[in-house]
């Protein structure tokens, strides 16, 4: 991003980039972000200056835009060497950045392409393993196809994203229907959309789920995006909307030698009232009680919640066959299974959400919501 033109002011400088869009930076802002060798380390990547010691009075003394306006050269009253600070960098870090449209497309059932899946060989290539990435920030999910079915792919997949989780069913773990842990994943019943871990203070950011063996009928995985869930409650209900993202639903897992809760509202969202996670577990729910007319409210906006999350056309469905593997953001997808009769074993692990946020922004992408 270009800068225009500049106005030095006493306490800050205006400026106007290539977009005409304007924003003023205060002085001690500035000098506090001079990246050269006297104030950050390149080596560590870390804050020298110390930031306490700044005088409030500094002041700007000179000021020029160079390079056809790719950067913006400032002398300041406290430092004989020049400070350089580039265009993109301050229009990255304005308030008015429409850079920082993020790129996820909320979907329904019609909305999936086909070509929401990779095939392992690729996905483990620079080239795919990016697809991957988007496929994930896009949709909240990618599916992986003709892997090896064993624990093996998992973490070769996994180790790619970030590091496994170690969580009480451990770090890569499997799983069938043989009520080996007091979860309800561990039979054949049905399980409705939920997401994982709202016990946790923390919950995974991402889940892997690989079919090892399937020898039976039924047992559909079911995936539903809870951000459409959300806007679809947004618009029709706002006062739904606002139970749902205001009102703290604790969760719980008692078992198995441990005692976890944790409680954080349905739809959380960040201080721009814009939804960075959902968080829904019915069967993980632990009791809580509310005053009579705020009981109502939220039960009834409860039930709209499950009416949509549980209409089909909000849900993709498929059978997982032997050497698929699913990969679902569990801060926004809400996952799921059919009722299913015979043997049906899955293998999977965790991994946090700072390190697929760090991942992406590695790869150049943006997987904030």
């Amino acid at each position: 991003m270009q800068i225009k033109n500049i106005k030095i002011k006493s306490k800050n400088i205006k400026v106007l980039f290539e977009n005409k869009k304007s924003e003023n930076f205060t002085n001690i802002w500035l000098r506090d972000h001079i990246f050269n060798e006297e104030n950050w380390d390149f080596v560590t990547n870390q804050r020298k200056t110390f930031t306490a010691a700044l005088d409030p009075k500094v002041f700007i003394k000179k000021a020029k835009i160079i390079d056809n306006g790719k950067y913006l050269i400032l002398e300041w009253s406290d430092q004989k060497k020049l400070a350089k600070y580039s265009g993109q960098f301050l229009y990255g870090i304005s308030k008015n950045n429409n850079l920082k449209n993020y790129f996820y497309k909320t979907w329904e059932k019609k909305d999936i392409r086909k070509d929401i899946s990779l095939k392992f060989d690729k996905a483990i290539t620079n080239e795919g393993f990016k697809i991957l990435l988007k496929n994930i920030c896009t949709y909240g999910f990618c599916l992986i196809t003709n892997c090896k079915p064993n624990k093996k792919s998992v973490k070769k997949i996994a180790n790619k994203i970030g590091y496994i989780r170690q969580s009480i069913f451990g770090g890569l773990w499997s799983f069938e229907a043989n009520n080996k842990m007091s979860d309800s994943a561990y039979s054949k019943s049905e399980l409705r959309p939920h997401t994982d871990s709202t016990y946790s203070n923390d919950a995974p950011g991402l889940q892997l789920l690989l079919c090892c063996k399937y020898n039976a009928k039924g047992g559909e995985s079911i995936l539903v995006d809870g951000f459409r869930i959300a806007e679809k409650i947004k618009k029709k209900n706002k006062k739904f909307f606002k139970i749902l993202s205001t009102v703290e639903v604790p969760g719980n897992y008692v078992g198995d030698g441990v005692s976890l809760q944790a409680e954080r509202p349905i739809f959380k969202l960040n201080k721009k009232e814009k939804i960075i996670q959902v968080s829904f577990n019915n069967y993980d729910r632990a009791p809580f009680k509310l005053e009579e007319k705020k009981t109502l409210e939220f039960y009834n906006a409860l039930r709209k919640f499950d009416t949509i999350a549980n209409d089909k056309k909000s849900q993709w469905r498929r059978i997982l066959k032997p050497g698929e593997l699913l990969i679902i953001n569990n801060w926004r997808v809400l996952h799921g299974r059919s009722k299913f009769k015979g043997s049906r074993k899955m293998s999977g692990c965790y991994i946090n959400k700072e390190d697929f946020d760090s991942v992406c922004r590695i790869n150049g992408l943006d997987s904030r919501e």
